[in-house]
């Protein structure tokens, strides 16, 4: 079926833009927005997803204040059917939720009109670094197909507002660190945002221990990207690592080639109390990033593991919104969504030539295994 993307001259296959090349339900394309005020005091994380072989896109608002305010954080989540005829080319919409590509590769747009949730907001992020991609993801269990995946980041300024209740706060753009993301494919579980793979099939090999984490760290003058995977022993079997310079100074992107960590962790979870980075740079000059945390926030309660049975791709009618409110001090609701830990620090970057301070985001996936930091068991 022709649908407005099969006007541009970007076809990749012998076919149409209203499906994808396979028909594994887990299939995303998902875009995601993510940051917070430099106090800590809130984050926001929002972004829409499709699943095209589900016929289900669905979209998300989620902001959290620091922890010990006492303020509950506020989720949003909506879901329709996918219609690929509707809207213009780079327009994405699901009920009071919508998503513009205002200029590719550069400035981006999210909007949750007022709805009866009581939550609204209108972001717009404008790119101060170059996009950048990710190392491809490709990886098989017992000879199926585990993750088959692609996305980009970028970092830039953020200008807007948010409303909660009737409580305006405008964003200060000299204030807020903020950061997107693109992916797409087959993702491995439901702590990257994807489903399982179905019912009644033999289960992957389950390794002993590994331990993900991705580092995006932002300073006045460079942006320093890194991501990696290992076994509980340290081996590693994927990174990626690149130090990205403003757009304004046209500057082309230079590689890191290792980075080593030394981390501490919070007695409740297995989440980053604190630790440093060592990021070694292709042309062979080191830094250590220390890092202090800040805040968290929890994919999770936004649909990325099911809560309370509603997670991102799951059929929920053509018109369906809900939210609610949590308190992310409380360990109980923290727990069960901890698999994908998200957190906002402060940075020191220490080299040759002198230090400087930024912010940026630890992800990390921590599971098993992994004797060097005093875990023995699952």
């Amino acid at each position: 079926m022709l649908t407005p993307h099969d006007e541009l001259l970007c076809h990749q296959l012998p076919t149409t833009f209203d499906h994808v090349e396979q028909s594994d339900l887990r299939w995303t394309e998902r875009i995601v927005m993510y940051g917070f005020d430099r106090s800590g005091d809130i984050n926001v994380m929002t972004g829409l997803a499709r699943y095209p072989n589900r016929s289900v896109t669905d979209a998300y608002v989620m902001i959290t204040r620091r922890s010990d305010t006492g303020v509950p954080a506020r989720v949003v989540r909506m879901s329709t059917e996918l219609n690929p005829e509707s809207g213009p080319l780079g327009h994405y919409s699901v009920g009071p939720y919508s998503y513009r590509v205002e200029e590719p590769l550069h400035t981006v747009r999210a909007v949750l009109e007022p709805n009866e949730q009581g939550v609204s907001l209108d972001l717009r992020l404008r790119g101060q670094f170059p996009t950048y991609e990710q190392t491809p993801a490709f990886h098989r269990s017992r000879g199926r197909v585990s993750e088959d995946a692609r996305r980009f980041y970028q970092n830039g300024e953020l200008e807007g507002w948010l409303e909660i209740d009737g409580e305006r706060i405008e964003i200060d753009s000299s204030r807020w660190w903020f950061g997107r993301d693109h992916s797409w494919g087959i993702r491995n579980g439901p702590g990257g945002g994807s489903l399982r793979e179905g019912e009644h099939l033999q289960p992957q090999e389950i390794p002993d221990g590994t331990l993900y984490y991705m580092g995006i760290f932002q300073f006045d003058d460079e942006l320093v990207h890194f991501a990696q995977r290992e076994t509980s022993t340290g081996q590693r079997w994927q990174f990626e690592g690149e130090i990205l310079y403003p757009l304004l100074t046209g500057r082309p992107a230079a590689h890191i080639i290792d980075v080593e960590h030394d981390l501490k962790f919070r007695d409740e979870l297995r989440v980053i109390s604190g630790g440093t980075f060592t990021v070694h740079r292709a042309d062979r000059s080191t830094a250590t990033i220390e890092v202090a945390p800040l805040c968290d926030f929890w994919p999770g309660l936004a649909g990325y593991l099911e809560v309370n049975g509603y997670a991102s791709g799951h059929w929920r009618g053509t018109d369906f919104i809900d939210g609610f409110t949590v308190d992310t001090a409380d360990l109980d609701v923290v727990r069960p969504v901890s698999f994908l830990s998200e957190t906002l620090c402060e940075v020191r970057m220490s080299t040759p030539e002198g230090e400087k301070t930024g912010h940026g985001l630890v992800e990390m996936v921590f599971v098993g295994a992994y004797p060097r930091y005093g875990y023995t068991g699952w």
